[in-house]
């Protein structure tokens, strides 16, 4: 006698010989078997969680009843996560907090945590952004405050904190903080910090802090601070600092503090402190401290401190203290107390110690003066005491001493120690004498 079908109502499932449906047993293996299946589950299972208990899921825009179910221009474009416009949105969310992922910014007021973007923000829909800003590959905003990486990044009010551009960083009114800009860092306000663009870096304001371009580095005002230009640096107002230039380095304004050309180091105004131009160093005024360069050095004001030129070292003005020259020194005011030139030494007033290779010459003579050729006061000039060459030429008035091979003077208030010795103004019988002459 046969039996009819076992049943286990428990397991839903029936006896062997017929079965109605899979067992509960295959049903789990068969899922085993596909771990795809499994990790969709979970990833549903997720999402209904999220569903269940977030208090807002916004799906596109919100839905203004009063404009007949139309979406609102204030709703957001996004699907927000979270509570009172904190947690995750993704989309054109106008304000967030949290996490923010948007193809390009549109219409945004704020945002604060992560905003991660691909692309700028379209003309006129930037806004604040603070915490960490992601460009895969742009992003931006109005001001910009935090972390920016990106492989460009830009704000049209300010970029403060630590960015970090591939291609470069820019903003419309100032940059603030370490930015490092691929290809060049920028801003049409001033840069404050530690800012250093690939090929340049440049501001249409002022620059304080260290600022470091590839090719170059300007500022269109004042830069405070260090400034370094593979190629040049500038600025439209003064430099203080150290300002390096692999060619040059040059402002319309002062230059104060240590500055280094390749070729030269220009100013407009005054210089103060240490200035070394590889070709030379110029100034439209004056200034105080080390002149070098490597042909020579011109100043067109006064000058106080040492200056050295390869060729020559000049001023339109006084130059006081240490001057060398190799051609020559020379000076439009006062040359004051030591100048050497190779070949020569002159300016209207002489005062100190002077030595030329060939000649020291000028109108007004006092101290020591010494000169391969010679030793020459204009007309109408004075020799005050001693001037030793092969030829003492005093046209004017002489007092002191002078020794040489051959020794002139219009009026001679001292000695003449030569070979030669001319007096106009002495008797007759003394207005030439050999070894030594007097009045």
């Amino acid at each position: 006698m046969k039996s009819g079908p076992e049943t286990n109502d428990s397991l839903g499932v029936v006896g062997s010989h017929t079965p109605l449906r899979p067992s509960l047993a295959s049903n789990m293996k068969s899922l085993r078997s596909r771990p795809a299946l499994l990790i969709a589950a979970a990833a549903i299972a997720a999402a209904a969680t999220i569903l269940a208990l977030s208090p807002r899921i916004v799906l596109s825009q919100e839905a203004d009843s009063s404009s007949g179910g139309r979406p609102r221009e204030t709703g957001d474009r996004a699907l927000n996560i979270g509570a009172n416009k904190t947690g995750i949105s993704i989309g054109d969310s106008r304000e967030w907090t949290g996490i923010r992922l948007n193809f390009r910014d549109t219409r945004l007021r704020r945002a604060t945590g992560i905003n991660a973007t691909i692309w700028d923000p379209k003309q006129g829909g930037a806004g604040d952004v603070t915490g960490l800003a992601i460009g895969l590959p742009l992003t931006g905003g109005r001001d910009v405050h935090g972390i920016q990486v990106g492989g460009g990044i830009s704000a049209t009010g300010e970029l403060v904190g630590i960015g970090v551009g591939l291609l470069g960083l820019g903003a419309g009114d100032r940059i603030g903080g370490i930015m490092v800009g691929g290809l060049g860092a920028g801003t049409g306000g001033d840069l404050r910090g530690i800012i250093i663009g690939g090929l340049g870096a440049g501001a249409g304001g002022e620059g304080r802090g260290i600022i470091i371009g590839g090719a170059g580095a300007g500022v269109a005002g004042d830069i405070r601070g260090a400034v370094i230009g593979g190629l040049g640096a500038g600025a439209g107002g003064d430099i203080r600092g150290i300002g390096i230039g692999g060619l040059g380095i040059g402002a319309a304004g002062n230059v104060r503090g240590i500055a280094v050309g390749g070729l030269g180091v220009g100013s407009g105004g005054e210089v103060a402190g240490l200035m070394v131009g590889g070709l030379g160093v110029a100034a439209g005024s004056g200034g105080k401290g080390v002149l070098i360069g490597g042909i020579g050095a011109g100043l067109g004001g006064n000058f106080s401190g040492i200056g050295i030129g390869g060729v020559g070292v000049g001023g339109g003005g006084d130059l006081t203290g240490i001057f060398i020259g190799g051609a020559g020194v020379g000076s439009g005011g006062t040359l004051k107390y030591l100048s050497i030139g190779g070949l020569g030494v002159g300016a209207s007033r002489i005062e100190g110690v002077s030595i030329g290779g060939l000649g020291v010459g000028g109108e007004q003579l006092h101290g020591l003066m010494v000169a391969g050729g010679t030793v020459r006061v204009i007309e109408g000039g004075t020799l005050r005491g001693v001037g030793v060459s092969s030829f003492n030429y005093i046209q004017g008035t002489q007092r002191g001493l002078t020794i040489g091979i051959v020794n002139y003077a219009r009026s001679l208030h001292g000695v003449q120690v030569g070979v030669v010795n001319i007096v106009r103004n002495n008797p007759k019988g003394r207005r030439w004498l050999p070894i030594v002459n007097w009045n």
